[in-house]
């Protein structure tokens, strides 16, 4: 790693220590809350849609979120650190099994929707799954 990768590091850091940014990847539907500034007034504006793509490149990481906007398909892509992102929610998570959505552009109505996906995975805190192949947390504990 060198002294650029590891200044950008620390400067993602510091960003990510100001305004968390949450879990999501393509299919999720995101809100993202944008400050917007229209003459001397400044507003927040809600951007909500599904995430298409997720550029990772450090600082310069991006994501694509599209929506339907009176039947007109809107496209916005969003630097993930930017500073006129006041905050990212993800409404709902999407069941996907590829990286990039582009698909979605020639799609419409009900063939355009996305399933919810539910994460089945136990978490770590509840103890079970203890890594043993074929068995359960008892037959570890007896191990």
């Amino acid at each position: 790693m060198n002294i650029i990768e590891k200044l950008e590091q620390q400067q993602i850091a510091q960003l990510v220590e100001e305004r968390p940014v949450p879990d999501f990847r393509a299919g999720d539907t995101l809100r993202v809350n944008v400050r917007v500034i229209e003459g001397t007034r400044e507003r927040v504006q809600a951007f909500e849609g599904v995430c298409i793509a997720r550029r990772n490149r450090g600082m310069n990481s991006s994501f694509t979120v599209r929506k339907i906007s009176y039947g007109e398909g809107v496209e916005r892509i969003f630097p993930l650190y930017s500073p006129r992102i006041e905050s990212i929610d993800v409404v709902r998570k999407g069941k996907v099994r590829r990286a990039k959505l582009y698909y979605l552009r020639e799609l419409r109505g009900k063939a355009a929707r996305i399933s919810e996906r539910r994460d089945d995975r136990p978490s770590s805190d509840t103890g079970t799954g203890a890594g043993t192949k074929g068995g359960s947390a008892a037959d570890a504990a007896e191990a």
